[in-house]
């Protein structure tokens, strides 16, 4: 059987510690007047921002949590006077998705309704979007070699992307020293986010060869570097999962993902849980589903497999792995779905939209409604 696939990635990638010192010169390259999207925190990026010496601040933004309409249109609405010819987003996955909708809709004369899937019209951007720089400080989402961003609607109660190959940035700039004292907590539901997607590419219906060779690599380098930084701070561990987060996003940008993150979107919006928390709620669970439900041989495969690099990860059996790999989870800090405000009523509000989700249609297996809201309730 032939084998034919395609790739979709930023026009460039910058990864290295002490890579951010090159962001004055390739901001200055693309634009002189910026809008700066960044996290609750901006006084921890104070270095980066004193080094930006060629750089007119026309704007800044402050994400604190997922963006939502209201607050992205309201930046549109006040950035399109003041002469932005760059937008440069440095926090964690939402601070870089707003920054793509900014720099999308910044130039646009449509509203962010016309774009937006299952809510708004779903169209294709309509004007080309301003040159945009990601520099992540987490490890977890991989926004910033991703092609959608996600913006919460809090009167749907839903979590919905702008999805568009020009949301790709001209340059995503990893430096994992800026991930380096990261909040415990951060890093365990980031970390897990990332784990989370580099396995459902691997195990997805839309695996290729390139996206296996990232992810196989990744999945062990990532539990064992997450399980020694639960221990203590490693600069060797940040470097391997920023390059663990960085592979989830080249690999769910070509591959998708799973049930995982088919649950956790619509759940997500409903409760108003951390994306990353929620995903590593769900990940034993959503694995053992997929193993009890999966017929094809190959897919069964690629599921011992990944149960395999756990078992070696946290030193257990096959049998015990994901039983005891939830313990892992439950003991650094995330016992289940109920301690991060999860309810029963969220749980029967999400089960359709789950089961219709675009993330779910990359899952291996398909899985009944009946079996994912299972899903949810073990994870509680």
């Amino acid at each position: 059987m032939s084998i034919a696939f395609s790739l979709v990635t930023p026009t460039e990638i910058l990864f290295g510690r002490g890579k951010a010192a090159q962001l004055n010169e390739r901001a200055e390259a693309l634009g002189r007047r910026a809008l700066i999207v960044h996290g609750r925190n901006p006084a921890r990026l104070s270095d980066v921002f004193a080094s930006l010496r060629g750089i007119d601040i026309a704007q800044t933004l402050s994400i604190a949590k997922e963006p939502d309409l209201d607050t992205l249109t309201a930046a549109i609405h006040q950035g399109k006077s003041l002469g932005i010819d760059l937008v440069l987003g440095i926090g964690g996955g939402s601070v870089m998705d707003s920054a793509k909708v900014l720099a999308a809709m910044l130039p646009s004369q449509t509203e962010l309704m016309n774009h937006l899937e299952v809510v708004g019209d779903g169209l294709p951007l309509s004007a080309k979007r301003l040159p945009l720089i990601l520099i992540p400080t987490t490890s977890g989402t991989g926004a910033e070699v991703t092609r959608n961003a996600v913006v919460d609607i809090p009167q749907a109660q839903r979590k919905v992307s702008l999805r568009d190959n020009q949301l790709l940035p001209d340059l995503a700039l990893i430096d994992p020293a800026l991930t380096d004292h990261c909040p415990r907590n951060v890093s365990l539901h980031s970390g897990l986010d990332a784990i989370t997607q580099v396995i459902e590419p691997y195990l997805s219906s839309r695996a290729n060869p390139v996206t296996d060779a990232l992810c196989a690599q990744a999945i062990p380098k990532g539990l064992r570097s997450l399980k020694n930084l639960m221990n203590e701070e490693s600069e060797e561990a940040r470097d391997t999962l920023a390059q663990v987060s960085l592979f989830g996003g080249l690999a769910l940008a070509n591959s998708g993902l799973g049930v995982v993150h088919g649950i956790a979107g619509p759940l997500g919006g409903l409760c108003g849980a951390p994306h990353g928390a929620i995903c590593g709620a769900l990940l034993p669970a959503g694995i053992a589903a997929n193993r009890e439900h999966v017929v094809d041989a190959e897919k069964r495969n690629r599921i011992e497999q990944v149960i395999d690099w756990i078992a070696e990860v946290f030193e257990t059996s096959r049998e015990q792995a994901l039983a005891d790999f939830r313990q892992w989870i439950g003991r650094n800090g995330l016992p289940g779905l109920a301690s991060i405000g999860v309810t029963e009523e969220h749980i029967r509000s999400a089960t359709e939209a789950a089961a219709s989700s675009s993330s779910m249609k990359a899952n291996p297996v398909e899985l009944s409604a009946e079996t994912i809201e299972n899903i949810m309730r073990q994870s509680l």
